[in-house]
């Protein structure tokens, strides 16, 4: 990885040639790409189905493998066989989402929305996990709970969920939260 791209509301009509910019100025061949990761959401309707788009289209016409992942699997993968359960918590829009895994990162709660008091009052104290670009929007209170863990996102972690068969390979459906 060497390139991140921030949405924003043009990103979508430039992420194909962003793509092939980045194979070019790396002297890479598409025969060449062995797998595609691509992030599953959740986000932005336009997004998601753009990402997923060009990466099923890349994928189908080079024969490439294609797996998906979910922010949810990717923040907890430094607690993979460390905790019984992990929640993965995200604030969207004013809303916040969880997720939870086993100790093998095995989903318990698939994503759902939960208010502030349901996290304060039913997740007091088992391990949360949040994202660190996503930390600045929860609520202080929240924050300051027992087991609260800000994690960075790591893209050579995903080779980790590949590596332990957590990827999803089969028809890969964007995750949208509204």
């Amino acid at each position: 990885f060497s390139k991140l791209l921030q949405s924003d509301k043009y990103i979508n009509d430039l992420m194909a040639k962003y793509i092939l910019d980045f194979i070019e100025e790396n002297h890479l061949k598409l025969e060449n790409i062995e797998q595609i990761f691509v992030n599953q959401g959740p986000g932005s309707f336009s997004g998601l189905r753009s990402s997923l788009a060009i990466a099923k289209g890349i994928s189908l016409s080079k024969n490439i493998n294609l797996y998906g992942y979910n922010t949810f699997m990717w923040s907890g993968v430094k607690y993979y066989n460390k905790e019984k359960n992990i929640i993965s918590l995200i604030k969207i829009r004013e809303k916040y989402f969880i997720s939870k895994f086993d100790n093998k990162l095995k989903v318990i709660i698939k994503p759902k929305e939960v208010s502030k008091s349901e996290i304060i009052e039913n997740y007091y104290d088992i391990l949360k996990i949040v994202p660190k670009n996503i930390s600045k929007k929860i609520d202080e209170k929240i924050l300051k709970l027992n087991n609260l863990v800000i994690v960075d996102l790591n893209h050579e972690e995903l080779e980790f969920l590949y590596l332990q068969g957590l990827l999803n390979n089969d028809l890969i459906k964007p995750l949208y939260l509204s």
